[in-house]
Order: C-alpha cells, then structure tokens, then sequence
C-alpha cells in the first residue's frame, strides 16, 4: 500500500508536559518560507521576557507576549503571503505555514500562560489540560483568515486553575487579533456532544493535538473510535450526505454557477472534505492517499484529488488575501484578479478570466466524479444504501452482457467489454434504455479507453446508430450527455466540443459554461416533445406535435454554440464545423444544409425580436427573405426558444415568449401569403375598426377625432389595449396638461407607462431621464406624434429586480416623473450622482458599437448602440439624439446582462432619414461622448 510523506512532528510543546499522541502525518512536509524566518520559538520567548524586564508582574509578561507575538505573527503572515504570491500555485505550502505559524503562536501562548501568567510546577490529576486543534485547523489546513478553533480538554472538570489557563489564553489570542472558536469539555462530554451533534462529531474527527498533556489527547483518540465513531458509520455517512445536499441547494444546486462558493459550491473544497470525513470515518484512514491502498480510489484519481485541492485552496488563499478577509465567492470582480494573480493572459480570442474559470470548473467536475466514486465504494462495503434507481416503473431487465450491481449498470464482464469499443456507447443507451445509472466502475473502465475512440470508430454506422438512439429514443437524454460529458465521451466522440468543455462565458447573461448551457438547451427540446411545456410553450408545443426533423433540430441544439471562444463569430465558425460534423454523424447533404444554416443563424429570430420593431412591415419582410420557408422558421422558433431557456433562470418571460410568437404570425402570414399582405394601411384601418367597436359608447364625433389624429405607425404598433388608454387620456386633454396612466401589462412582465401631452422637442430623453431617476429599467418604449401636436410616448419599465412594479411603489414613480416633468427635477444634474454600477459588475468589457442602418424600415433610420448597460444610458443616449434635432419613434431595450442594446428609429428634423456619412459619423461621435462620460460617472 502506498505510504505518504510522514515528515517529523514539528510542534513545539511544553517541556513540563508530557508529549501526545503522534500527530506527524498531518503536519506539513514543507512549507512556502522556511521554519526559521517564520518562527523561531526559543528567540520569541526570550524577547517577550526582554521586552517584559525584571521581575514583572503578570500584567506586563501578558502585554509584552501581545506586543511580541502581534508583530511575529504579521511579519509571518507578510513572508507567507509575499511568497505565495511569487509562487501563486503552491497552495499546499502556503496553507501548511499558515497552520504552522498559528501552532507556534498557540504553544508560544500556551507556554507563556502556564510558566509565567499561572505557574503551577506540579500540577495534580484533575489539573491536566491539553490544547487539540480541530476542524480545518486540526487538518492544518488553514487559509490567510481562517478561524483557529480550538478544544481545551479537561480530565474532569473545570477548576479555578484551569478555567485561569483558558481565560488568559483565550484573551491573548483575541488580543491578537485571531478569530478563535473554541471550547472546553472532558472526554466524556466530547463524546456525549458528538453523538448528538454532526457538526461536533466531525470536529472532533479532525482534531490535532497541540500542547498540555498528551496522554489525555491520546486518551480522546481512543475513546472517540471505540465509543462513538465505530459502529455509526452509516449514520455519520447519512448526515454528511444530507448535509453536502442542503449545502448545494443553498449555492443554488448547480456545479456550474456563474459567481461559485470556492468553500461551499457544488465541487468546492468542502465537497473534498467531506469525501476525506466519510472515508476516515469508515476506513480509519489518517490521509487521503491511504484511499489507494484501500482500493478505493487509483492513483490516477488520487492524483486528480490533489489537483483539485490544489487548485481550490489556492483560489481560496488569493481570495482571502485580496479581499483582507475571510471570503470564499469569487464574484466577478474577484475572478479577474484571482485569474492575474495566478498567471492566467489573454489568449486565443479569450479573456484570461476565461481561461482560468475554465480550469475552475473542471476541476469541480473532477470533485463530482470522485464523489460518485468513493459513495459506490460504500456501497459495495454496504455502509450506506444504494439509491433508488430512476424510472423505477419502467425499469427493464438489462441486456446480456450486462449487469446490475448495488442498483447500478455494469459491464457484466470488465475484463472483455472493451474488446468492442462500441460497448462504450452502447452502455449509455442501455442505461437509459432500463432507467438505471451508471455504475463508477463502468465509468472508470470507459475513461481508462476513450483512447479507442477514433475516426474509423466515430464514422461508424453502428456508432451513429448508438449516437442517435441515445438523443432521440429514450426520452430525455439529459442524463446521458451530462455523463458522456464529464467523462469525456463526449468530445471523444465529436472532438470539436472539448474546447467548449467547462468554457465560461464572462458575463451577467450566461448562467452556465457553453458546455452545460448546451445540455440545457437539448433538455428543453426533450421536454416540449415529451409534452411537460404546452402551457408555458404553446407555440414550440405545436410544431413539435405537427412533425419535424427531429435530427436536424437535436443536431443544430447540440451543435449551436460549438464556435465559440474563436476571435471569429461564433455563428459564422460553428456552421462551418457543422458543416465537417454532420456528415460524419450520418447526416443527408439536405439535413446537413439545414443544421448549417441553423447553427449560423441561431441567433438571428432572437435578434429580430428583441432588436426591431416587429410593427415595422419591413422588419418581417426582412426575416422572412431569410428564413425562406415554413420549415426553417419552425426549426428556428422551436431552436431559439430551447436556447434562450437555456441561458439561465429568469432569463426566459412572457415577453420574450410573446415577441417570438408575434414574430412567428407575422412571418408564417407573409410567407403563406406574399409579402404584399405586410400592408400598413390596411392593418391601420383594422386597428381603427377594433378601436371603434372597443368605444361604441363614445359620441361619433369624439371616436373620428380620434381615428383620424394619429399617423400609420401609431395604429400599427400598438395594440388595441393601448389604443384605448391614449383615446382616453387624449380626450378633452388642455395643452397644460400631463395625462399619465400606469398599469401591469402581465404579457410582458413589466409596467406599461402611457404618457399623453403637448409635443416638444427632447420630451422623450426627459421622460426616460424621470423612469431613471425613479430607478425604473425601461425594457421598451415607443413614441408617437399626433397630427393635431400631441405626443404619446409609452414605456414598459421594471423594478430593479427585473419584475413589474409592485402596486404600492406606483404612487412614487408617478410623482418622481411628475417632478422632472414640472422642472422641479433637472434630470441632468441629478444624474451626476444616481445609479453607480456594483464593485462586483465593474470589469465586464462591452467594447461599444454604434450603426446606422437605412435599409431596415422603409421611413426610419435605425441607430442601434451596443454597449456596457449602466443607469441612466437610455436617457443619455435620447438626450444626443434629441439636442442634435433627431426625432425619436421607437426605442427597442433589449438587455443581455450587463450588455446593452439599444434600437431608434429615427428621421432628422425634416422628416428625412439621415443619409449622409458626415452627418452620422457626427452623431455617433456625440454617442460616444455620452457614453464615456457615462461611463465614468457610474464608475464603470
């Protein structure tokens, strides 16, 4: 069995105490400054006796030890850190000095306590005391802010002398500055207070001996496995396990989560130790690398355990050190200088933070996989039960040449399977097939050959067979492309996608690595076939049920994000793998055009949607010349409907559902009908038609006053809801007058603001400058000019939150508006100190992007600006445009976390788009202007 290190013991105790038990193998074998330059124990106390003098009172030997220690510890603590940083990998040195450099100060303490503070030369039975760390310090494992916790054990119980010991201990550390956790109980108690409580029994798993009596510590030692650790492994392995599933659910339950817990995530570091808890609990081991000897992990998965501690706990110290503190979220911000401090560079079209949480995530996959491992162990020892298996209804008996081992899929015969590498992807397709998972020692076995994988292999028709079965036969292939994945089956099978493996995107939109969010975006599509998502998706729903090419559309979900992490669009990179791919996957000339096309213009329905003015006719004219046909807008509504689900929670609405669904009718009509359907008059006189059955009671006159005031684009843009809030605030409206109506528009998730007064230049940047004010995100918003001079601008905001405003907040957005509108407010000057961006949000990059575009709407120029989203853009963006005499009708938001872009359709002060190259390049310097000096006011 292999043996680890086990270096001398190096810590120092009392000479009147007797030594404990040998704690030598958790101690460090080296560490990132030498022993000497961090701590010499004999020179320390000597000062504090110098700086304390001759003859001194207790008072002066306590102040002097303070001032002594306080000054070693910080210059300890600067070497440690000066030397991590030059060395930003060595993690398990820099965490074993600082837990060597805390033992020296607590025997420094201890000694200075019972020698000098509380001497008692000849202490009796009942007067023994020793000092045991435990918990992350009793693995001597501690980062730059790590709590010291501490056990004083007492042989009896507490005495007058003792209880002295622990007070002025305990004080001097405080004194020091140390975050202490601490108690004091007897052998007894340990025992009694750890059966009841987890969290102590696994303390008191990790304890250390320090200083004070030894025999008493080897005393607890023995006792805690002969009382209370043996015979419970089951019950200790059944509270961690749960304990580990709360802790995820609470870091919201994914491995993949944008801003992950380094200590408490899915695949954190204490995910590692309580691998190390469980498997020292049941196998009496004292190190990780015992675990080979047990057979429980090999030496390729021991190796991939360290690597991953590694990794972690040298995140974890960078962490700690950056930020002065105790913290373990590495937010945003926080990555891209953990990414720096640890040597990471731009590189290959990607941000150097990119690359580092990359590597973040794949080890925290490796944690997962070694999880599964040592759980399965368990399971073969039985000390803890199997699982139950998953569509336990529709289990079926397995296939020969396999079997079900503890309630988990195994080859029935390791030592043949591989003689046919296609038993790799046939064991997936009978583990969904039969609704069992897969046993890890089949898991073990298909890594250990992914080598067989080649082109012969992957151009196999009986390989396709397998490949396609497992995506479109089973169900929900979730399961199995999560596994493929993380086993690296997957890019085996399609090398293109291992560089997407574990990729994040830096961003606030992206929730999940490219990889992952691929998954999800597959799962969706599994779940509108399987009819979970017809209420939520009535549209995708239908097209699914009236038949599509089922491979063309999983071969273009899978397939959709594969460019990415390219200087080149992504679009443009992963039509041209899929291009390479499809053929290969079995794919007709005619499908593989199909998926190309998809992949290339994934993005484009989401676009046009979110982007454009889908009142404007020319907006559908145009999507329709793209997508040509039925089929291809069906594939494409159903793909980007799975892809924008797919982006995270939250991230998918009624709003984006509704202007998919707008943008499909529209579209379906034209092409079904001609492109001469896409008539505005006649929709404008439809409108006209529904606003007058909608106000049948009003007087004739009043209803043609109002059918006849407004312009084409009015009638067509908005809907019939609106049509008659307007009508009403427009009616026997005085030029004095700001009519305003507020209500929830449940379509869109949002509050819809109708505004209806006297028109005047630049009144839509005020308005937009009142809903910034008031802390109001404006989503989307038009605007409208009567021909009688009225204006009617409307705006659907939102809360903060992302979500329409509550009832009770009206009232105050109402007068917030009502004052910037009255002057009361000047917008401008207001805005020099509102809406800073968070610390955590400020080192996104969105290079800003500004075009114009004449071909877009047949009477509009379209100016759309792409760049960082901030408080206040919106409005100052208006105010350029409005100051510069350019007429403002619609303003579509679209937002992508912390991206921005914005889309006006505008003409010039004589009506006329704006044509000229000088007059545009004019205005987008003055954009530009606006934006940098919004920039720095927000603090971007």
């Amino acid at each position: 069995m292999p043996s680890s290190p086990r270096p001398r013991a190096i810590s120092a105790v009392p000479v009147s105490e007797t030594a404990g038990p040998d704690d030598s193998h958790r101690l460090p074998s080296e560490l990132v400054v030498p022993e000497e330059v961090l701590f010499r124990p004999e020179a320390v106390m000597a000062e504090i006796l110098a700086v304390a003098g001759e003859d001194p009172t207790a008072a002066v030997i306590r102040k002097a030890a303070v001032q002594v220690l306080k000054a070693t510890l910080k210059d300890g603590r600067a070497a440690i850190a000066e030397a991590f940083t030059a060395d930003p990998r060595a993690s398990r040195a820099t965490v074993s000095s600082y837990s060597w450099l805390t033992d020296r100060v607590v025997n420094t303490v201890y000694q200075v306590v019972t020698t000098h503070l509380h001497p008692n030369p000849n202490p009796t039975e009942g007067e023994r005391i020793a000092v045991l760390a435990v918990g992350g310090y009793g693995r001597a494992e501690m980062a730059p802010f790590s709590d010291v916790d501490l056990l004083f054990l007492l042989p009896w119980k507490m005495t007058g002398w003792i209880e002295s010991v622990v007070e002025s201990t305990l004080y001097i550390l405080w004194d020091l500055k140390l975050k202490v956790g601490h108690a004091s109980r007897t052998v007894t108690e340990c025992i009694r207070l750890g059966r009841d409580d987890i969290t102590i029994r696994t303390a008191l798993l990790e304890h250390r001996y320090l200083c004070g009596h030894g025999p008493l510590a080897e005393e607890l030692s023995e006792t805690l496995w002969s009382d209370l650790f043996t015979g419970t492994e089951a019950e200790f392995i059944t509270a961690k396990l749960a304990e580990r599933s709360d802790r995820h659910k609470k870091q919201g339950g994914q491995r993949y989560v944008v801003e992950p817990n380094v200590k408490e995530g899915k695949g954190g570091l204490r995910d590692l130790q309580t691998l190390f808890w469980i498997a020292k609990y049941v196998n009496h081991v004292q190190d990780v690398s015992d675990l080979v000897g047990t057979g429980t992990y090999s030496a390729e998965e021991f190796e991939k355990f360290i690597k991953a501690e590694s990794f972690l706990l040298a995140v974890r110290c960078h962490l700690h050190l950056l930020t002065g503190r105790a913290s373990d979220q590495l937010t945003f911000d926080l990555q891209i200088e953990v990414a720096d401090r640890m040597g990471y560079t731009d590189s290959k079209g990607r941000r150097a933070v990119e690359h580092f949480m990359q590597d973040f995530f794949r080890h925290a996959t490796r944690v997962g996989e070694l999880t599964r491992i040592l759980l399965t162990a368990l399971e073969v020892s039985q000390k803890k039960e199997a699982p139950g298996l998953l569509g336990l209804l529709r289990r079926r008996r397995t296939r020969k040449g396999y079997v079900v081992k503890h309630g988990r899929l195994d080859f029935a015969d390791p030592d043949s399977a591989m003689d046919d590498p296609l038993n790799i992807l046939r064991i997936f397709d009978e583990a969904l097939r039969t609704g069992t998972l897969l046993h890890p020692e089949a898991m073990r076995l298909i890594s250990a050959n992914l080598d067989l994988i080649d082109d012969a292999y992957r151009t196999s028709a009986e390989a396709k067979r397998i490949f396609w079965r497992l995506l479109l036969t089973h169900g929900n292939p979730e399961r199995a492309l999560r596994r493929m994945n993380e086993l690296g089956l997957l890019s085996a099978f399609i090398p293109e996608f291992e560089p997407i493996v574990a990729m994040m995107q830096f961003n606030m939109y992206h929730h999940y690595t490219v990889d992952e969010h691929t998954i999800q975006v597959v799962t969706n599509l599994a779940k509108i076939e399987a009819g979970e998502l017809v209420e939520d998706l009535p549209l995708s729903s239908r097209i699914l049920e009236e038949g599509v090419n089922r491979k063309v559309l999983y071969a273009a979900l899978l397939l959709h994000d594969i460019g990415k992490g390219r200087d080149e669009d992504h679009s443009v990179v992963g039509a041209r793998i899929a291009r390479k791919i499809c053929p290969r996957l079995g794919l007709s000339k005619a499908d593989t055009e199909t998926v190309e096309w998809l992949v290339r213009y994934h993005l484009l329905m989401s676009d046009m949607a979110q982007k454009r003015d889908l009142s404007d006719p020319r907006t559908i004219r145009d999507f329709a010349k793209a997508v040509k046909t039925r089929k291809r807008l069906d594939l494409l509504t159903v793909l980007t409907v799975c892809d924008i689900r797919g982006v995270g929670p939250g991230v998918w609405n009624n709003w984006k559902a509704q202007l998919l669904r707008d943008l499909h009718r529209e579209t379906a009509y034209a092409l079904e009908n001609g492109m001469e359907a896409l008539n505005r008059e006649t929709r404008g006189e439809e409108a006209r038609k529904r606003l007058r059955e909608a106000l049948a009671d009003w007087p004739a006159k009043d209803l043609r006053t109002e059918t006849q005031r407004h312009y084409p684009p009015y009638w067509q843009g908005l809907r019939l809801e609106a049509h008659e809030t307007f009508a009403r605030l427009l009616r026997n409206i005085g030029d004095d007058e700001i009519r305003i109506d507020i209500q929830a528009d449940a379509d869109r998730d949002a509050t819809r603001i109708c505004f209806a007064l006297v028109d005047h230049p630049g009144i839509f940047s005020r308005l937009a400058g009142a809903l910034a004010l008031a802390g109001a995100n404006v989503v989307d918003a038009n605007t409208y000019t009567s021909k009688d001079g009225y204006a009617t601008p409307i705006f659907w905001v939102q809360d903060g939150d992302g979500h329409p405003y509550d009832p009770t907040r009206l009232d105050r957005l109402r007068r917030t508006i009502k004052k910037t509108l009255a002057g009361e407010v000047i917008t401008s000057v207001a805005m020099e100190t509102h809406g800073k961006i968070k610390k955590r949000e400020r080192g996104f990059r969105v290079p800003t992007s500004i075009s114009f575009d004449n071909e877009g709407s047949e009477i509009y120029t379209l100016i759309e600006v792409d760049t960082r989203d901030r408080p206040g853009l919106l409005h100052d963006l208006t105010r350029v445009l409005a100051n510069n005499n350019i007429s403002i009708t619609s303003a579509i938001i679209a937002t992508y976390g912390e991206q921005a872009v914005d889309t006006f359709y505008v003409k010039d002060m004589f009506g006329l788009k704006i044509h000229t190259e000088a007059k545009q390049k004019a205005l987008e310097k003055k954009l530009r202007e606006a934006i940098a000096k919004g920039v720095e006011r927000a603090g971007a």
